[in-house]
C-alpha cells in the first residue's frame, strides 16, 4: 500500500503548491484591488507596509501556482508570513486562536516545506 501511495508523492505536493499559491495570490487581490468586495482588509495603500505586502503574495502565489522559481518564491512568502505573524498577530494575543494568526503560521509552514521539498510535478521548473 505504501509504496502505491508514494507513487502520487510528487502530484499531491504539486496541488498543495497550486492551491497554497491561489490562496496566497487571492489574499494579493484583495489588498490590491479589493477584490471581492467586502473581503477584509479590503484595499490598501500601496505604498504601505500592507501594500508592499500585497504584492509579494500577488506575485509569490503567481509563481507558486506556476511551478516558476518555486523555491526562491516559497521562501520569501514563508518569510512574509513570518514577519506577519510576529508584527501583526502575535501582539495581541499569543493564542493564534485569539489572535487571527493561524492561517498566517499554516501558509509560513507550508511555504516552508515547499521551499524545501520543490515544486513537485507540473511546475515550470521542471521543463
Amino acid at each position: 500500500m505504501a509504496r502505491s501511495v508514494s507513487g502520487w508523492s510528487p502530484r499531491a505536493l504539486a496541488a498543495l503548491r497550486i492551491v497554497a499559491g491561489l490562496l496566497f495570490l487571492a489574499h494579493g487581490v484583495v489588498k490590491l484591488f479589493g477584490f471581492p468586495e467586502g473581503a477584509q482588509p479590503g484595499e490598501v495603500e500601496i505604498a504601505s507596509l500592507m501594500g508592499v505586502g500585497a504584492i509579494i503574495e500577488l506575485v509569490t502565489g503567481a509563481l507558486l501556482m506556476l511551478g516558476l522559481f518555486t523555491r526562491p518564491a516559497a521562501f520569501i512568502a514563508s518569510g512574509q508570513m513570518a514577519v506577519a505573524y510576529w508584527m501583526f498577530h502575535f501582539p495581541s494575543s499569543p493564542y493564534p486562536a485569539a489572535n487571527g494568526g493561524d492561517a498566517a503560521i499554516l501558509f509560513c509552514f507550508v511555504f516552508l516545506y515547499i521551499f524545501t521539498a520543490g515544486p513537485g510535478a507540473w511546475s515550470l521548473d521542471k521543463r
